[in-house]
């Protein structure tokens, strides 16, 4: 599984829409090992949200943070969870709860490397269904959702939205987040150079790469010259991938 990317984590939490912090709220290591000594070793996406800010909102609601001292809620964050997180069950770790609607948590049962799925609960029926693959998924699908993007432009790109808002390779290449691809694919004019097509990343070289959003084929990537845009990208750019996240993977 690819890792969560935090430099575009960071950049989704401090400029998408969805997403509440305030500077200066980062949990000490040692609270987030007290923590763990209860719960086990949280992941590692959710473990880098509460050293970086501890506290913070999604969709207006608060995600649990770590306070093993006590400590009173910042002002603000009345209804913040205080002591480990939003609620151990078993093997579910909660960390949102809608007010009167679904829950998300973590499976800790289901656990991949350093990372967890989150899991969202049904309030009515009390079936979950999984929702993202990490908690760096799970801020970048609520900022898609919020955006107006579904869950992503094409199947590929949600199921990376679902790890992660995006990738940085070393070499360059920038796949974009939900944060970043609506004023990409603006700035670019792809609705009405090519349609059918959406502008997915680029090569930090001059060169975007194109997926199409809707159709059969929605898994190949095409390199195309970001100032030679044209309806027929499948033939005017050149191929790089039909598997996305494995061709990222491999280059990570």
């Amino acid at each position: 599984m690819l890792r969560p990317d935090p430099v575009l984590l960071r950049e989704l939490v401090e400029t998408g829409s969805a997403i509440a912090v305030r500077p200066g709220l980062g949990r000490s290591e040692e609270a987030i090992r007290a923590a763990e000594s209860a719960v086990g070793p949280l992941p590692a996406s959710y473990r880098w949200w509460l050293a970086t800010y501890g506290v913070g909102e999604v969709g207006g609601v608060p995600i649990a943070t770590v306070d093993p001292d006590g400590a009173a809620a910042p002002a603000g964050y009345a209804d913040a969870p205080e002591a480990v997180t939003g609620g151990l069950d078993g093997d579910r770790l909660r960390f949102c709860e809608e007010p009167g609607g679904d829950d998300y948590s973590f499976a800790l049962d289901r656990r991949e490397g350093e990372e967890c799925p989150v899991v969202r609960r049904d309030h009515l029926t009390g079936e979950e269904e999984q929702f993202a693959e990490t908690f760096a998924g799970f801020l970048g699908v609520r900022e898609a959702l919020a955006a107006g993007l579904r869950d992503g432009p094409n199947p590929t790109i949600a199921r990376l939205w679902r790890t992660t808002p995006g990738m940085l390779l070393p070499d360059g290449v920038l796949v974009y987040g939900p944060q970043t691809i609506r004023e990409r694919n603006e700035t670019y004019e792809v609705g009405e150079y090519a349609p059918h097509w959406v502008l997915v990343g680029d090569d930090s070289g001059g060169n975007g790469l194109f997926m199409r959003h809707h159709g059969r084929d929605r898994t190949s990537v095409y390199a195309l010259g970001l100032g030679a845009i044209e309806a027929d990208v499948e033939h005017a750019g050149e191929p790089v991938t039909d598997d996305l996240i494995g061709w990222l993977a491999d280059r990570a």
